[in-house]
C-alpha cells in the first residue's frame, strides 16, 4: 500500500487561489465587457411614465384577429405605410420596392419602382405626384407611371444644426395645408442605412433616448426646406386636423402624441429671445405644442386620418417593462447593449391599432394578443375597407370597416 505524502497548508492554500483564479478570471473579464465594450450609444437618463397597461380605453380585445391577407409575392415584407389613390393601395417594401395593390382586394398588383433604399411614409402631393420618405434615400417624388416614372430626390440634406447636415432617417412624409411638404427625420445620431437597418436604428435611438428628431418643412415650389422643430424623441407619424391648424406627430420613444399649432409654431422664440428654430419642450412652453394622448401602451408609429374625423395610429410593440424600468439609469441600457442581440429586450408582438378624434379621445381600439399580424403600424381606409400596415409581415392585413365603438 502507498501511503500518499501530506498536503502542506501552503499547496493547499495554492490549490484554492488557483481555483478561485480560474473562476475570477472569467468572471472578470465577462464584467469588463458589460461595463466598458464600446457601443454606439450615450445613453441619456429619463423618467418613463408609469405604464397604466391594457386599461381604460384600451381594454384587452380580440377585435384585430383574423384579418383577411393579401399577398405581397416571394420573399417580400413590411408594408409598413400605406396611401390610397385612385382605386390603388400604394406601399413601401424592405426590398426597396413601392408597389399597388388595387383596394377592391381582387389580388392584382403592380410594381412601380424600387427606390434602393427603404421607403416608409407615403403620400400624393396636389399634383398626383406620389411622394416617398426613404429612411435611406431621403425624401423622393415621383413622376410619370410605369416605365416613365422619374424618381427625384427632392430633400436630403437641411442646414440646420450645421449647413449641409443630412437627412439620416426620412421617416413619414405628409402634405400639409397649403401643400407645405413635411417630413420627419427620426434621428440624427442613428442613421437607418449606417446602422444596419430601421429597426435597428430605431431600437439604438430608443435606447439612448437623446431625443434628436426633428420636424422639417420644405416649400413643394422652391423645395426650400427648414427645420420647424427639434428635441424629439424619435418623430414618427403625421397627420393634421380637419381644419388643417393643427398638426398631429406621434414620438415613438415617449410613448405618446402631440398636437401642433402650426400658426404659433412659426412664433415660438429660443432661449436667447429670437425666433429661430425651437425645441419641443419651448414649443410646449410657449403654447405652440402640447401632449394630445400621453402613456400610451406600446410605440406610436404612423397616423392615418381615416373617415368620421378618425385618426389612426399603430403600436408597433407593446411596451418593455425592462426598457421603462431602465429608463433613469444609462449603465443598465448600456450593459444591454453589450448582450447578444437575441438578449435585447424587444417586446414580443403583439397586434393593436387605434383611432383618436381631433381632441385625443380614443374612439376605436382594436388588439390581438396573438400577433399574429405583427408590428402593427396604422390603418389605412379605403373602400369600405381597414387596411392595415406592418413594419415585418410577409403580407397586407385588411378587414371590413366596423361600425364605431362606443
Amino acid at each position: 500500500m502507498t501511503l500518499s505524502r501530506p498536503t502542506s497548508p501552503a499547496s493547499r492554500q495554492r490549490g484554492r487561489m488557483a481555483w478561485i483564479a480560474s473562476w475570477a478570471t472569467p468572471l472578470v473579464a465577462a464584467a469588463a465587457y458589460l461595463l466598458f465594450w464600446p457601443i454606439p450609444v450615450s445613453p441619456v437618463p429619463w423618467e418613463a411614465p408609469k405604464d397604466a397597461g391594457y386599461t381604460g380605453a384600451h381594454q384587452p380585445n380580440e377585435r384585430l384577429k383574423g384579418l383577411q391577407r393579401i399577398a405581397l409575392g416571394e420573399g417580400q415584407s413590411g408594408p409598413e405605410h400605406m396611401v390610397a389613390h385612385q382605386g390603388w393601395l400604394y406601399t413601401g417594401l424592405s426590398n426597396g420596392e413601392v408597389i399597388r395593390v388595387d383596394t377592391a382586394t381582387t389580388g392584382k398588383r403592380e410594381t412601380v419602382l424600387n427606390t434602393g433604399g427603404r421607403p416608409l411614409g407615403l403620400d400624393v402631393d396636389e399634383q398626383g405626384r406620389l411622394l416617398i420618405a426613404d429612411a435611406y434615400k431621403g425624401l423622393l417624388r415621383v413622376s410619370g407611371q410605369g416605365a416613365q416614372a422619374k424618381v427625384e430626390p427632392i430633400l436630403t440634406k437641411v442646414s440646420h444644426p450645421v449647413p449641409d447636415d443630412p437627412v439620416r432617417y426620412a421617416d413619414a412624409v405628409k402634405v400639409g395645408p397649403g401643400g407645405t411638404l413635411w417630413l420627419t427625420d427620426a434621428s440624427r445620431r442613428f442613421g437607418a442605412q449606417e446602422s444596419g437597418g430601421t429597426f435597428e436604428a430605431s431600437v439604438l435611438d430608443i435606447l439612448e433616448h437623446s431625443c434628436t428628431g426633428r420636424l422639417i418643412a420644405q416649400d413643394p415650389a422652391t423645395l426650400q426646406a427648414r427645420v420647424a422643430l427639434t428635441g424629439l424623441c424619435f418623430p414618427n407619424g403625421i397627420a393634421f386636423s380637419a381644419d388643417g391648424k393643427q398638426m398631429f406627430l406621434s414620438e415613438t420613444a415617449t410613448y405618446r402624441v402631440l398636437a401642433i399649432d402650426l400658426a404659433k409654431l412659426s412664433l415660438v422664440r429660443t432661449f436667447d429671445g429670437h425666433v429661430g428654430v425651437p425645441t419641443i419642450q419651448q414649443a410646449m412652453q410657449q403654447g405652440a405644442a402640447k401632449v394630445l394622448i400621453d402613456n400610451l401602451p406600446g410605440y406610436p408609429d404612423n397616423l392615418m386620418r381615416g373617415e368620421g374625423g378618425r385618426i389612426w395610429v399603430g403600436l408597433t410593440k407593446p411596451r418593455s417593462p425592462v426598457i421603462d424600468a431602465a429608463a433613469p439609469h444609462p449603465i443598465m441600457r448600456s450593459i444591454t447593449l453589450r448582450l447578444p442581440r437575441a438578449l435585447w429586450p424587444v417586446p414580443k408582438a403583439y397586434g393593436h391599432v387605434i383611432a383618436f378624434d381631433d381632441t385625443g379621445r380614443i374612439v376605436a381600439d382594436l388588439q390581438d394578443a396573438t400577433g399574429a399580424y405583427p408590428e402593427t403600424t396604422a390603418v389605412t381606409e379605403a373602400d369600405g375597407k381597414w387596411f392595415v400596415q406592418s413594419l415585418h409581415a410577409h403580407d397586407i392585413g385588411w378587414m371590413p370597416a366596423q361600425p364605431a365603438q362606443p
